[in-house]
Parts: C-alpha cells; structure tokens; sequence
C-alpha cells in the first residue's frame, strides 16, 4: 500500500504512479538523510523545550530517529519513489515505529525550511571536506617544490619556449591558484552557516519556537532574517558550485601539463606506471589516464553551475517544485 503523503489532505484520490516516479527524487536526496535527521532531532528537542509537544515524545521520537540512521546506514530500509524524497521516507518509517507521535515531528516545520536547513548541513560539510583536501594538494607541491629547488625548466609563452624558470616557481604557480580557491569556499561557509529552519514554508510559524535554540544544537551562529527568503535562496549552493569550477579548471589545467610533459615530445616528467593504463593493441603505450579523467570531469562540473543558474534565473519568490 502506498504510503500517506504529508500533503494529502484535500485529496480525494492517490496520486498516479507515473507522477510519482516523475516528481520522486529520493534516489539523489537520500544522500541527505543524516542532515535531516540532525536537523529533524534539533527541531524536536526544541518543540519539547518550548512545551509545543511533551517531553517524553520528544525522547521517544529522538530514540527512533538515532534507529532510522542505522536502518539506512545498513541498507534495511526500502527507499522506493512512493516515499517521494527522504524527508517523506524518514517521517513515513518515523510513524510506523511510534504510531501517531511521531506526526508531531512535523509541527512547526515545512518541508521548504526542511530541505533548506538539509542543504545548507551538507554543504557546510561539504566545504570543510573541500577546503581539506585543497590542503592536502598545496601540500604536496610544496613538498614537491622543495625537493626540487634547483629545478630548471623552458617557461612557455603560447606554448612556445620563452624563458627559463624554476620547476618550484612553476609549481607554486598552482599554490596561488588553490589558495585562492581554498579562500573562495571559506568566504562561501560563511554564507552557508546561517540557519534557514523556522521559516516554515515561507511565511514563518505560528507556534512559539525557538530559532536560536535549534541554531545553538546545529552549532550556527545566527539564524536567516527573512523567510521568503530562507525557502527559495539557493545562493550558497551556486557559490559552491562556481567555486568548485574554478578549482577544476585549475586542476585541469594542471592536469593538461602532466600530459604534455609526459608525452613523448616534452619528456619533462614520467607518470607511475601506478597511475596510467595501457593498451591493447600497442604494447609499448602508457596513457595518463588519471590527470585525462579529471580534465574531462571538469565538464560535469561546470554543467552543475550552469544547471542550477538556469533553474533559479526565472523562479517567482518564493519556494517552487523546480528547486527539487
């Protein structure tokens, strides 16, 4: 049987199963599941502390919540379009473990400010995950830098031989270039850490939370100014995928120069046979496949931005389904 949907209070019949494959995206938002159901503890805790719902559903509801993670961790719970995205699927699982109690989880809250809080958890994780290993990467060509100080080799002005430089020199060329990046995601976090939960679905709630509370638990320092706004800005999440281009245009430019040294041609460099392929019909090749893979990554990357301009550049305030 298919599961009640939250929104189905003034419909008469179910919805046809070709919308609901058509409007389902819980095969790409279920990678969101732990924010939500972080997000969906803080919004608890604070609907008990503000006497909204008593405290001990508040408790039972938390306890099931902390078994839904590990059911989806473990691969135990069906994930099938009828539950139309993770919040649907958790709250739906939420409900048959506690009985009607855990319909009151949803008290205060919309799936506008829901999703919204669910993104912006992800993408602080995301950036720090980010900033890391631009880290890690500036490390290694400063240690390969060092190793190689007296370095020399041709500097290229279109391609063409110019003056000599410094291997080192060169390489922390691509050091300013990833310090830049690291710089464009940490300005992005700033943006991203401000928490959209309270805003209901556009115009705000009428019960008596407590935004800074639930802020407090999900460790933000200030709450969104205004509602209209919190359900429909996806700013932050345009800002990381510009700033995520950016970093794979460097890499693949840096990746474009691994090839070229490699080849036959320049013979500045030798990829480890660890980190190429071959070929079938001629032995004697050893293709850089890794540094080919990530130049040609960077497309995707590039097609997300543009994606997610295209889908924000007409959208009427406030929340609209195109945001899914």
């Amino acid at each position: 049987m298919a599961a009640e949907k939250l929104w189905a209070g003034r419909f008469s019949r179910q919805t046809d199963a070709a919308v609901e494959e058509f409007t389902a995206s819980i095969s790409l938002d279920q990678l969101l599941y732990k924010y939500d159901i972080r997000g969906s503890i803080a919004h608890c805790r604070m609907l008990s502390r503000q006497k909204i719902i008593p405290a001990i559903e508040s408790r039972t509801i938390i306890k099931a919540l902390k078994e839904i993670e590990k059911e989806i961790e473990h691969g135990e719970l069906a994930l099938g379009p009828e539950h139309e995205d993770i919040h649907m699927l958790i709250e739906s699982r939420l409900i048959e473990k506690v009985g009607p109690a855990g319909g009151k989880l949803h008290t205060a809250r919309s799936r506008n400010d829901q999703v919204a809080l669910d993104v912006s958890l992800f993408l602080r994780d995301a950036i720090v995950d980010t900033v890391c290993l631009v880290n890690r990467l500036q490390g290694e060509l400063i240690l390969m830098a060092e190793k190689h100080i007296d370095l020399f080799l041709p500097g290229f002005t279109h391609l063409q031989h110019a003056q000599p430089v410094l291997f080192s020199h060169h390489l922390m060329a691509y050091c300013e270039m990833f310090r830049r990046d690291r710089c464009r995601m940490e300005s992005c976090y700033d943006r991203v850490n401000v928490m959209p939960l309270g805003a209901g679905a556009l115009a705000g709630t009428p019960y008596p939370v407590d935004r800074q509370y639930v802020a407090d638990l999900l460790d933000y320092p200030a709450v969104t100014e205004n509602s209209i706004d919190s359900v429909s800005d996806r700013d932050t999440l345009i800002e990381f995928c510009s700033a995520s281009a950016i970093i794979l245009m460097h890499l693949s430019r840096f990746c474009e120069e691994l090839i070229l040294w490699s080849s036959s041609e320049f013979q500045f460099i030798e990829i480890s046979d660890t980190f190429c392929t071959g070929s079938s019909i001629m032995p004697q090749k050893k293709n850089p496949d890794v540094p080919e893979l990530i130049r040609g990554k960077t497309g995707r990357v590039y097609g997300n931005l543009i994606s997610l301009l295209t889908i924000m550049k007409s959208l009427p305030l406030a929340y609209n389904r195109d945001l899914q």
